[in-house]
């Protein structure tokens, strides 16, 4: 599926409506982009933000009650933002070898993402927990898409939910857009900001424009079930 940082959420959709309807019973879910290879190394603006990564879970059916269980996704896009983030070259209709230096780059009108990001990542956030049956205060963790710490926080202020329960990885890793969720729930678990029982909210905004939320319990896990680099 491509819908670039918001790849995961629309991947955990899916992978919860095929177990829910009997399709699968377990399924890997892999969130991974390599940005690395559309990036103009002589953009300051975009080199320096993001990064390559990959990230997975195993999903099972089970109990809706039990942790672990994905209780709701909400996921929206807007085809007429599309300009917002773009890659020019490189498909169907302007292949890379005719295209010029400018239209073969990711290029993003960064101040327009900011404001739709947070705009469609709050009202996203705010559906799902309505539809959970959570307020802001019932959720333990959350976890954005790792844009960068701006829009993060201001999500974070907008949904009412204080700064020391929003996990960040980005200074760290970077924006790693499809990789950056399941990187954050791996390194939230080895930080110990992440446990058993704990609700979750993720949402993310990606390219398209897509965006997209989601509410879970964490469930208990040993040191053979998950693995990071």
């Amino acid at each position: 599926m491509s819908a670039v940082c918001s790849g995961f959420l629309y991947g955990l959709a899916v992978a919860d409506g095929l177990i829910g309807t009997g399709a699968a019973g377990r399924i890997l879910l892999i969130g991974a982009d390599t940005f690395s290879t559309i990036l103009n190394p002589g953009d300051r603006s975009t080199g320096a933000v993001f990064g390559d990564g990959a990230g997975a879970v195993v999903l099972r059916g089970g109990d809706p009650a039990e942790a672990g269980a994905v209780r709701h996704v909400e996921l929206g896009s807007d085809g007429g933002l599309a300009d917002l983030i773009t890659v020019r070259a490189g498909g169907s209709r302007l292949r890379r070898q005719d295209a010029s230096a400018a239209e073969a780059w990711f290029a993003m009108q960064g101040q327009a993402v900011y404001r739709h990001a947070v705009r469609r990542m709050t009202a996203s956030a705010r559906d799902v927990l309505d539809r959970t049956g959570w307020t802001p205060d019932d959720v333990d963790l959350f976890i954005a898409h790792q844009a960068n710490l701006r829009i993060l926080d201001t999500v974070a202020a907008e949904l009412g939910i204080g700064p020391d329960r929003v996990y960040a990885n980005v200074q760290d890793v970077g924006n790693t857009a499809a990789a950056s969720i399941p990187l954050a729930l791996a390194h939230a678990v080895t930080d110990k900001a992440l446990d058993e029982g704990h609700r979750v909210l993720l949402a993310a905004f990606g390219g398209g424009a897509t965006w997209g939320a989601a509410t879970l319990v964490w469930p208990r896990l040993t040191s053979d079930h998950f693995e990071q680099g």
